[in-house]
């Protein structure tokens, strides 16, 4: 793969695992300077940057319980020491709003704790993540948010997932036409947890789940300098999920 991100800054929330692992190892591989955030695997986080850094990228982890309301300003006077050592500013050209959390419930189980819990990290720390970032994100800058094919079809099995997935397509497009000005883009990226996977692959045209680098590759583009005329967009990289 070529540099195409060379000299950029990157920030990919949830990347200790999974489908955030896999961006932040496509984007570090791309050239990008990856900060990448865990909560509870900090072993997971740790794989994560060696993995970059011994295929000859550049990487750091940093704690994030986006449950707490508080974790965001911290994270972020982290983030600001870290790439103002690593490059001399706090500069930042690409954030990928990945992370999620497990307690899935139904209509019928859902609790105000557990309400809270998932919209927390979700939909509110997305949010306020993008607010904290403005201040420093490069004008030509991109938001990725990686949303599901739940926010449009959504799954009876997750209601309140699928309505914060829903929250986030709408925050996307509302970011795409306030920071237009600036050259700044914001698209979605469909994906799906894999918590769902008995529940849904049957309604996959492709007859199964995409693979982390699959989704990776989506937001490489969309990160990339070929990507700069696309944005307010949600784009499904779901096989052919329920068509």
């Amino acid at each position: 793969m070529g540099q195409s991100l060379k000299g950029k800054t990157a920030l990919v929330t949830g990347a200790s695992r999974g489908i955030g692992r896999a961006i932040a190892e496509r984007l570090a591989s791309d050239g990008a300077t990856v900060a990448l955030t865990y909560n509870a695997s900090k072993s997971g986080a740790e794989e994560t940057v060696a993995a970059i850094e011994k295929a000859g990228g550049t990487a750091f982890a940093l704690h994030a319980d986006l449950v707490d309301q508080a974790a965001v300003p911290v994270l972020f006077e982290q983030l600001d020491d870290e790439f103002t050592q690593r490059n001399g500013s706090t500069a930042l050209d690409i954030l990928v709003n990945n992370a999620g959390n497990s307690g899935w419930v139904g209509f019928k189980d859902a609790t105000p704790d557990s309400w809270d819990t998932l919209m927390a990290v979700y939909a509110r720390a997305p949010f306020f993540i993008v607010q904290a970032a403005l201040d420093r994100l490069a004008d030509g800058g991109r938001i990725i948010n990686i949303s599901s094919a739940a926010a449009t079809k959504p799954v009876t099995a997750a209601p309140v997932y699928s309505m914060a997935k829903a929250a986030i397509n709408n925050l996307t497009h509302t970011l795409a036409i306030e920071l237009g000005p600036r050259g700044i883009t914001a698209n979605a990226t469909f994906q799906e947890n894999p918590e769902l996977v008995k529940a849904v692959e049957a309604d996959i045209a492709l007859g199964r789940f995409g693979e982390p680098s699959e989704i990776a590759a989506v937001v490489a583009f969309l990160a990339s300098d070929d990507g700069h005329w696309v944005t307010g967009q949600t784009i499904e990289a779901s096989g052919g999920y329920k068509l």
